[in-house]
């Protein structure tokens, strides 16, 4: 038994828990168990943040620890804690987390590392996370492995460090699993007001989900920002998903890293498409939540959103007095879900009212010098650009770090336009060292968004306005792990055919002395394909364009023991690829590209969720850069587009059907005609059923 807790069966198997974390993060007691120097600074810094609880101290040597009175174990504590910070080794933890749950505290966080992260190195480590989630039972536990949290709305935490949050009254919360990612968070120095920080850790027991989930109905809360190393479990981030949206507080995401893909791409060409980077994007898009790709955007857009919320348009509109920063602002949207919607004739007339003659009128607009520091006319000549249907004026302004003093008519005439109310209107530093303190307090004090450095401002811009309601079904989940064989050829196109994909005659599983006779019925040209090829266009295991006398020489020059001859399918507008592939990390991820041999080097594809709606689908397909072929390309034919997404229809279909046994299902080339739309080759990777 621990020095730091008596009591607390520990023995009872896994579980996972995790009641309401209200008392947790909002605590009217804390107690701090253990003795080191990560142990005082919490103290230190809940002494600094004015905490107005109580605090205990848990130390088996000492009878006063920075001023607070210490008991040596943590069944002699005068009351139950509704908030622990353990600081102790890890065993000794799993030891403190069960006395804490055993006598009815309201959640601990979990300092020491040593478990799951670290079992590479220890092969006990995992079963030490095991225990410790057991030990708690249904009481919170943030971590292991983590630094805590920071409520800067209520005056409390549990951290072990210096961080750089102050009091606010509102404002947006940071959740991410890394302790230093979280300090480096509060440092910030962009105006942002960090009411909520949590370091998650690993998340053994208390998910990022959940967490978000419970800051939710914090109505201070005004925008959260989830920095995600991995999803777990997808259904609950669409509960988080549809909640946020319910609420109106919107959610960010700065996904990092690259989860293992479901398994190495040697069959499909899908697996290699929908690798778990793709996966995410998917996942996110369905879920309704923006993807920031570097922490200053993801920093601005949580800015933009607390301060102006979502966009009402993609439509932007920017003005400088310099003709290379007007160029920098075009070129940063290109490739972008924004655009600069070209200005009115009633805005031309304003502008040229209030610029003159001299200036060329267009968005981006570059206004110019002539009026500069004159507060009036800068309002006037900027005022036009900042019409009801614009998402978000960006006024670009460089504050110089010499003498400032010119530009005090910009900031003046910024604050005159928000104030207006025709758009939000940020000011946009080109860099963040031209982007002054005491300006940036100054301009949001009057309305205004003070955004750091253009690429991030236009990437904060986008974010806003392409929030969008999750889609109303959790995504399909990846399921069990399954051993998998494929199929062969001929029997993926019968299993496909039954969900209602059309495929071309065809017969298989052909020894060679068999072709003839079997492939009969069949109308010329055809084609003859070996079975059990992977990739058979690119091993020499396709041929096309054969009479039925051609048959049997082609067959003698393949090394193959089956085969399978088809009726070649001619008249295409374009080739596609459709699949769908299970990611464990993301769920069942549908991609649509441009297909054929060379699919993986023209890397025109995107992927969705399934399931995904026919109309999602449809607006998928139309991002592809074939798009225009499929479309009709310079008077000639269309596609059948309803007979596209009928195809990818009947192949999600079957996914859903058998979701608990396929892997992969692919079709390539789908051959996409004026009139129809047929499946040419197919393969599915699938467990066999359960006896």
């Amino acid at each position: 038994m621990s020095f730091y807790a008596s009591g607390g069966d520990i023995s009872e198997p896994e579980k996972r828990g995790g009641g309401d974390l209200a008392r947790l993060l909002n605590p009217a007691s804390v107690v701090v168990v253990g003795g080191g120097a990560w142990c005082r600074q919490v103290v230190h810094q809940l002494q600094i943040i004015g905490y107005s609880g109580k605090i205990w101290r848990v130390h088996p040597r000492a009878d006063e620890v920075e001023g607070v009175a210490a008991v040596p174990v943590v069944s002699d504590l005068p009351g139950v804690p509704d908030a622990a910070f353990i600081g102790v080794n890890r065993h000794q933890t799993v030891e403190v987390v069960a006395a804490l749950a055993a006598m009815g505290a309201g959640g601990a966080v979990c300092f020491a590392s040593g478990f799951s992260e670290a079992q590479a190195e220890d092969a006990a480590a995992g079963d030490l996370q095991r225990r410790l989630v057991a030990a708690a039972g249904e009481m919170p536990v943030l971590g292991p492995n983590c630094y805590g949290f920071i409520n800067a709305l209520d005056g409390v935490l549990l951290w072990p460090d210096q961080h750089g949050c102050k009091p606010v009254a509102r404002g947006v919360a940071l959740l991410t699993q890394s302790s230093n990612i979280a300090i480096n968070l509060t440092m910030q120095q962009r105006q942002i007001p960090v009411a909520f920080v949590v370091a998650c850790g690993n998340m053994a027991q208390t998910t990022q989900a959940a967490i978000a989930m419970a800051l939710l109905d914090d109505p201070k809360i005004t925008a959260i920002g989830l920095h995600i190393e991995g999803f777990g479990e997808t259904g609950a981030w669409h509960r988080l998903a549809v909640k946020a949206k319910a609420r109106g507080v919107p959610l960010l995401a700065l996904k990092a890293g690259a989860s293992e893909q479901a398994r190495v791409a040697t069959v499909s060409h899908t697996a290699s498409l929908a690798g778990s980077d793709a996966g995410a994007d998917a996942l996110l898009r369905y879920l309704g939540i923006p993807r920031l790709r570097d922490l200053p955007s993801f920093l601005e857009a949580l800015k933009l959103l607390h301060m102006a919320g979502p966009l009402r348009s993609s439509a932007l509109a920017s003005i400088s007095c310099s003709g290379g920063e007007a160029g920098l602002m075009a070129d940063a949207v290109v490739g972008r879900s924004v655009m600069y919607r070209p200005l009115t004739a009633d805005q031309k007339k304003e502008l040229a009212a209030a610029l003159g003659p001299m200036v060329a009128l267009s968005n981006p607009l570059d206004y110019n010098t002539y009026i500069w520091g004159d507060a009036t006319k800068m309002t006037a000549a900027w005022r036009p650009m900042a019409t009801p249907d614009t998402g978000l004026l960006l006024i670009v302004l460089d504050y110089p770090h010499t003498d400032p003093g010119d530009w005090k008519s910009a900031t003046q005439a910024a604050i005159a336009v928000a104030a207006d109310g025709g758009c939000p209107v940020a000011v946009v530093s080109t860099l963040p060292e031209l982007m002054p303190a005491d300006v940036a307090r100054e301009l949001v004090a009057g309305g205004v968004i003070p955004l750091y450095g253009i690429p991030e401002a236009i990437a904060a811009a986008e974010a806003a306005a392409v929030l969008r309601a999750p889609e109303k079904a959790p995504s399909l989940p990846p399921g069990p792990e399954r051993t998998a064989m494929t199929l062969t050829e001929a029997e993926a196109k019968v299993l496909l055919a039954g969900y209602g994909l059309r495929v071309p005659g065809y017969a298989g599983g052909l020894a060679a002395h068999e072709i003839a006779d079997r492939a009969a019925g069949l109308c010329a040209p055809l084609v003859l394909k070996a079975e059990g090829m992977a990739h058979k266009s690119d091993s020499g295991g396709v041929v096309t364009g054969l009479s039925h006398a051609e048959l049997a020489a082609a067959a003698g020059r393949m090394q193959a023991q089956h085969f399978l001859v088809e009726e070649m399918v001619t008249g295409a507008v374009a080739e596609l690829l459709i699949g769908v592939v299970r990611d464990p990390a993301h769920g069942f991820i549908l991609s649509v590209a441009a297909g054929g041999v060379m699919t993986e080097l023209l890397n025109d594809r995107v992927s969705l969720m399934v399931p995904a709606r026919r109309e999602a689908v449809r607006d998928a397909i139309g991002t592809l850069r074939c798009a225009p072929v499929l479309r009709g390309y310079r008077g000639r034919p269309a596609a059948d587009m309803e007979a596209i997404l009928d195809a990818v229809m009947a192949l999600q279909d079957c996914v859903i059907a058998l979701s608990d046994r396929i892997s992969e299902a692919e079709i390539n080339p789908l051959m996409a005609m004026p009139g129809d739309a047929i499946a040419v080759d197919a393969l599915v990777v699938m467990a066999p059923a359960a006896e």
